[in-house]
């Protein structure tokens, strides 16, 4: 846990806690979209998972392109909405992005941090030099349940 306080301050007494093991397996990106079986980037398409009708670019708006093939669309703030899930995209100082983070049920939100573990935590502990700043909050409307039996 130094470590990763080390790394992102901001964490440092909160309420945050590791949810997995270290894994090269997926990224962050991966993570916000729900795949845990590739490493999202727009880099190199022999090494990353890209969307199929994405711009392999890293830049947000490849990325928001990325999430608007899942179903996801601009919105302006992060408050947990019933009815949808929201991801945050973080960036750099150049608006090069560099995170990606899931907001959870309760609120909370996840991140996979690199090749490190999957973390659950408050949005803004990520917020600083290695990540950047929280550039843009995107939502798809939640998967409606069946209707209970009468």
């Amino acid at each position: 846990m130094e470590r990763l306080e080390a790394l992102f301050p901001r964490l440092r007494g909160t309420a945050y806690r590791i949810t997995s093991s270290a894994s090269d397996v997926y990224n962050c990106i991966a993570w916000a979209a729900g795949d845990t079986e590739h490493w999202w980037w727009p880099g190199d398409p022999a090494r990353t998972y890209w969307p199929l009708g994405a711009p392999r670019l890293e830049t947000l708006a490849a990325f928001r392109d990325a999430f608007a093939i899942l179903g996801y669309v601009v919105c302006e703030q992060a408050d947990l909405e019933q009815g949808f899930e929201k991801i945050a995209l973080f960036a750099d100082s150049d608006g090069t992005p560099t995170h990606a983070a899931r907001q959870l049920g309760d609120g909370t939100w996840t991140s996979k941090l690199g090749m490190s573990e999957d973390i659950q935590h408050a949005l803004e502990n990520l917020v600083g030099t290695v990540y950047g700043s929280i550039a843009q909050i995107l939502k798809r409307a939640l998967p409606s349940s069946p209707p209970e039996p009468r």
